[in-house]
């Protein structure tokens, strides 16, 4: 036993009750003596009692039981049932007298089997579970919510978990933290679920958007845990589609099967599984859907006429149609790019596409989906001058070659035409391709730019790129004017080489005219070829001397461009660069490896092709590389740009860099995938479906691609199912974020579903949809028949180690019981009582403080029964003596009223005289002193409490007896009349009999 409080500090309200209590006693002055003292003691008692509650106080006892509650895990994964009842009965029959058991079981949701009870099983053999719950499920934290609940209300205790820890609802882990902080230990007994022959399918993969008569592939992942036969069938709107005999090898097995889109439309797909001796049926299904549109027609730009033989014989054999155009031939119109399902770049240079194809190339990829295709070659990438142009950008590679350490340093310089025929746009891009340059260009190079119109200047002296920023803004203060005069400023540029400090020289020559004078330009050539200078031309117009610009790129060792598209200098200036500063081709014999394949794993599992050559390139952050080369360069890549997706192949497909590529049996194969990988993911929809399960719920996402909410009578957005039956209603989707919104389908049948997704008509009283979109989605079949959850395991020593439980085996059934008992403090609620006993006390407080009654009487006759036990208990050896005492008084008292009683009766009549006496006397008391009569009243207030309790007829004698002898001592007066006094005498003793009376 013992004595606590739950709110200490309230105890600190004693200190101003202390006080309280001293005031009282101070400043009462209407109470007096033992009233006072009861009135301030029950006061005080109350005050204290409601202390006491406020705090908090109550007594305690200390208990030491063991209480236990067995979860048991019942959902579908949980096999064998038989084994949990056993196990709890084996650990039932092993608890002591007292001890507490109780029975939960979970599976979506949790109840409660047996409550929590010392009483012995009906079968002590086997417990049998006697309620019905949903098993499709496993929720352990409810389980583990519950059991806390009914443990806190006997005080504590544990949990003993019996599962196979496949949790897919809720979250344990959670729970348990919760558990560990309310002191319950959480013990675990992880019982086997898995059947000794289970085959699952696991997942069905297809395209969600194919093309009509395109060929595809239902890709399925099976799970086993025994190898054997089996059977596949597939089904396309219930309509048979294919049969094929597998074997299974136990574990993951994965199979690829063949298909064509033919009709289009919406179409769903279902696989089942037959294999022998299978013992779980419900995991033999899988379910996807597609779309399918009209036929998919491809466009190859190619950079040498005749060279895409090889890809237009692989797109017709998967029946892909195709165009084939040169890159002037592609259009200035964007939404000829959306005709097209993909198109394919094969070895295209950058200066032969013009700055608005170019543009609508990367938008056609990042709006509108269209698939894009680089194939390399040696006009490809960053060799075609592709750095830093909207392609680019559209591609998971960058053109540049970043980090690499062993690229030689480069001087160059760049002699621009500034001349006034430069104007219209022309001088713009022209120094637009220089600042291209120097950002393409390192730090440790070195540039010098000249401008020249009739005499050369220098825009930028020859200087390492350290100050890159200063560099651009010179070259963008170019202004045109002037003349044209090319061979001063081509010797002020060569001249400005032999300062540079460099392991490669460079001059690049720019111009739209032709040169006022006649020069020998060839000791120029000459002497940058002795100091192994190159020089390469750039022609823009039909107006510029196009035979002078070609010889000196011939005498200078270096490329002549001629363009009549001035939007092409940026990408002509950045392939010259790259050129000059880097080695791009990577030759040799090169065995190309694996990397992030996704599902073109399959193409490569029979082996890679070797290459000879490839364009050296560097990955994005976010692409996928499916084949790495040696060096770590990317020969194929992938990523999604924007609303499309874009494949890059760095190597050729002539064969001439991949002979063995062009002649591997799958190559066909090959690049058909890589071409459909890039086909538009969606038909223009404005939302992207998904679904999941939601604690044994089906939930509907959908995600906009826009602002799709619109107001007026349209009411919001809904989804409608399309069932085989018929329609369902419309579901109200609400919006939980930005862009996004759920709705709660309910408990579905595993299935693939199409449903409208559109905005509900205020006009059609809300329950139809407007102007809907058709989407689909999947629902699987529970999470409960998957085969190989190996987190199970892990997560039940989470929650053992998280709780401080234990690990107890499938043999311990009898250790359930086994563990320190928990000394509880059990608490008893006496604030009732508390409550009635400070009541009464007020009532006792309020008849002190209000009512009259002789409490001097009362407390003597309330403590009369403990003094005489007191007497009792511890004879006073003085008794004897005090009793004689108070005897010899008594007798005192008693002869002293017989004396006076006797004297009364033999009284004399009074003389007339002393009745005269006696009347004047008293009258002139009454008449001259005032505080005589009240010395009088103070007199008989004094008198002792017994003569007032005597009444009148015992009391008059004796105030008659003192009148009586007080006349005798007196003399007798003369004069006076006897009959007239004695009538007065009677008159006072009868007005003082009744002033006591009324006192008393």
């Amino acid at each position: 036993m013992g004595i606590q409080a739950d709110s200490p500090w309230a105890l600190l309200l004693l200190a101003p009750l202390l006080v309280y209590i001293w005031r009282m006693a101070r400043h009462t002055p209407r109470l007096q003596g033992t009233r006072k003292l009861a009135v301030i003691a029950t006061r005080a008692l109350i005050l204290l009692l409601l202390v006491a509650l406020i705090a908090g106080v109550a007594p305690y006892r200390t208990l030491e039981q063991r209480n236990v509650v067995f979860l048991a895990d019942r959902s579908a994964s949980m096999k064998d049932q038989d084994a949990v009842g056993e196990w709890i009965a084996e650990a039932w029959r092993n608890k002591s007298e007292g001890d507490y058991g109780g029975i939960l079981s979970a599976g979506l949701h949790a109840v409660v089997d047996r409550a929590l009870s010392e009483k012995p099983l009906p079968n002590e053999r086997q417990y049998e579970f006697r309620t019905e719950l949903n098993d499709q499920f496993t929720d352990l934290s409810k389980g583990l919510q519950l059991g806390s609940a009914l443990l806190r209300e006997k005080g504590g205790g544990r949990i003993v978990l019996l599962s196979d820890g496949s949790e897919n609802a809720g979250d344990a882990l959670r729970g348990a933290r919760l558990l560990k902080d309310a002191g319950i230990a959480v013990d675990v007994v992880e019982l086997a679920s898995a059947l000794e022959r289970d085959a699952a399918i696991d997942e069905l993969q297809v395209p969600t958007a194919l093309k009509q008569g395109e060929t595809f592939s239902f890709q399925l992942n099976i799970q086993s845990t025994f190898t054997g036969e089996a059977e596949i069938r597939l089904f396309e709107d219930d309509r048979p589609v294919t049969t094929a005999s597998v074997h299974l090898e136990a574990g993951e097995n994965r199979f690829a099967l063949q298909g064509i889109a033919k009709d289009s439309g919406f179409h769903r797909f279902r696989a089942e599984l037959f294999a022998a001796g299978d013992e779980q049926s419900a995991n033999n299904e899988a379910f996807a859907f597609s779309r399918v549109s009209g036929p998919p027609i491809v466009l190859i730009v190619e950079g040498v006429p005749g060279s895409s033989g090889n890809i237009e014989a692989a797109l017709s054999a998967s029946l892909i149609g195709h165009e084939t155009i040169s890159p002037e031939q592609l259009s200035v119109e964007l939404a000829a790019y959306a005709a097209y399902d993909s198109i394919i770049l094969h070895n295209v240079p950058a200066t032969r596409i013009a700055e608005k194809p170019m543009e609508w190339l990367a938008k056609a990829v990042g709006d509108y989906g269209v698939g894009l295709v680089m194939l390399g070659g040696e006009d490809s990438y960053g060799l075609g001058g592709y750095f830093k142009t909207p392609v680019e950008r559209a591609l998971p590679v960058y053109m540049d070659l970043q980090g690499r350490k062993q690229i030689p340093s480069l001087g160059l310089v760049l002699v621009i035409d500034r001349s006034g025929s430069m104007a219209d746009g022309k001088l713009e891009l022209a120094k637009e391709a220089a600042m291209r340059t120097v950002e393409l260009l390192r730090d440790v190079d070195t540039v010098g730019v000249v401008a020249f119109d009739s005499t050369p200047w220098w825009v930028v002296e020859p200087t390492p790129l350290t100050n890159r920023d200063e560099v651009l803004q010179k070259i963008q203060g170019i202004q045109a004017e002037g003349g044209t005069e090319i061979y001063m400023a081509l010797d002020a540029g060569f001249k400005g080489l032999l300062e540079i400090d460099a392991q490669r020289k460079h001059m690049i020559l720019l111009t739209d005219g032709q040169s006022s004078t006649s020069m020998n330009y060839k000791t120029i050539t000459d002497a940058m070829n002795e100091n192994l200078m190159t020089l390469s031309t750039v022609a823009v117009g039909e107006g510029s001397d196009q035979a002078l610009l070609q010889r000196l790129a011939n005498d200078g060792k270096g490329r002549y461009y001629f363009t009549r598209d001035q939007s092409t200098l940026p990408a002509i200036f950045s392939r010259e660069t790259v050129l000059m500063s880097r080695t791009y081709i990577v030759d040799g014999t090169i065995a190309p490896s694996v990397g992030d394949a996704g599902n073109w794993s399959a193409l490569f599992d029979s082996g890679v092709p070797r290459l000879q050559a490839y364009v050296a390139t560097t990955p994005k952050e976010m692409a996928e590389v499916a084949l790495w080369s040696p060096d770590g360069d990317p020969l194929l890549a992938r990523w999604t740009y924007g609303a499309g997706r874009s494949v890059a192949w760095t190597s050729d497909m002539i064969g001439k860099w991949a002979p063995e590529w062009v002649q591997w049996n799958r190559f066909p194969e090959a690049l058909t995938e890589w071409v459909k990988w890039t086909f538009p993911q969606f038909d223009g929809s404005p939302y992207r479906i998904s679904a999941a399960m939601d604690g044994g719920s089906g939930k509907l996402i959908v995600e906009t691609t826009g602002d799709q909410y619109e107001t007026g009578s349209v009411s919001g957005l809904a989804a409608a199912l399309e069932e085989e039956e018929g329609e369902a209603a419309a579901k109200r989707l609400m919006p939980v974020a930005p862009g996004r919104y759920e709705a709660q389908l309910g408990e579905m049948e595993p299935g693939a579903y199409l449903t409208q997704i559109g905005s509900l008509s205020a006009a059609e009283g809300g329950s139809a949809i407007r102007e809907g979109t058709t989407a689909g989605f999947v629902i699987p079949y529970s999470p409960e028949y998957r085969i190989g959850n190996q987190e199970g395991s892990e997560l039940l020593a989470q929650i053992a180690s998280v709780t401080g439980g234990r690990k107890l085996s499938v043999e311990e059934a009898e250790e359930a019981f086994r563990f320190e008992p928990v000394k509880l403090k059990v608490p008893y609620d006496w604030s009732r009582e508390l409550l009635v006993i400070a009541l009464l006390l007020w009532l006792i407080d309020i008849a002190l403080r209000r009512l009259s009654l002789p409490w001097a009487r009362i407390a003597a006759a309330v403590a009369l029964p403990f003094h005489s036990l007191r007497r009792t208990a511890s004879p006073n050896p003085n008794a004897r003596q005090r009793a004689d005492s108070i005897g010899r008084i008594k007798q005192r008292t008693a002869e002293k009223s017989k004396f006076y009683g006797q004297e009364s009766k033999h009284e004399p009549p009074a003389s007339p005289k002393t009745a005269t006496t006696t009347r004047s006397c008293n009258a002139a008391a009454s008449v001259t002193s005032p505080n005589r009569t009240k010395s009088g009243a103070d007199a008989v207030n004094r008198q002792p409490a017994r003569a007032f309790n005597e009444p009148p007829s015992q009391r008059t004698p004796k105030r008659q007896d003192a009148v009586a002898n007080e006349k005798k001592d007196r003399k007798p007066s003369s004069g006076g009349k006897p009959q007239e006094d004695a009538a007065q005498a009677a008159t006072i003793n009868r007005l003082l009999a009744a002033k006591n009376k009324t006192k008393r």
